[in-house]
């Protein structure tokens, strides 16, 4: 029997258990976000994606992970307390879990599996390796920040790279199409 994306036992920010089950029906973009990265700022462009589309039934989701370069160490509080503050996230956050590796969370390894292939992964690569930085191997997250579109089934539809920017043209032109199904 398959596991349903909305049936993966999950924690809260604030540690209270869940599934995604409460966002059944919605469309959603699943981001593995991180407090001291390059690419933290996104987490503006990510809660305004979640406050412009959160009308038609999207959400933005955010798991918290400190699988690269030891980017979000904090605890799931600091980092609460830290989107609050520095970026008034309110789209929905998770408690931080790890995202790669053998002790990939059952959630990750469901994403990976159904989408094994980021778009425009080859460029993150390169520029992880100006870094002097080694990839993960696919099917693996390649770094903070890589999303996944999942459709209002429960799907995961499109998976884009961590430097696609949440404004970037083929990211909304995804999630519009998405919304326009019903």
């Amino acid at each position: 029997m398959t596991v349903s994306l909305y049936d993966i036992p999950l924690k809260k920010i604030d540690g209270s258990d869940v599934t995604l089950n409460e966002h059944q029906g919605k469309v959603l973009l699943v981001v593995n976000v991180a407090s001291k990265c390059g690419f933290t700022p996104q987490y503006a462009g990510l809660e305004k994606l979640h406050q412009t589309y959160q009308s038609k039934n999207f959400s933005v989701l955010g798991f918290p992970a400190n699988d690269f370069g030891a980017q979000e160490p904090g605890s799931d509080a600091e980092i609460q307390q830290f989107c609050q503050t520095s970026y008034d996230v309110k789209f929905p956050l998770y408690s931080k879990i790890p995202v790669t590796g053998e002790g990939k969370h059952p959630l990750y390894r469901h994403l990976t599996s159904a989408k094994p292939e980021t778009e425009d992964r080859a460029g993150m690569e390169t520029m992880l390796r100006g870094y002097k930085m080694e990839p993960t191997a696919k099917p693996e997250v390649v770094w903070n920040f890589e999303k996944f579109l999942i459709d209002r089934k429960g799907n995961v539809v499109r998976r884009f790279a961590p430097d696609t920017a949440p404004d970037a043209a083929k990211l909304i032109e995804a999630i519009e199409a998405e919304l326009a199904k019903v």
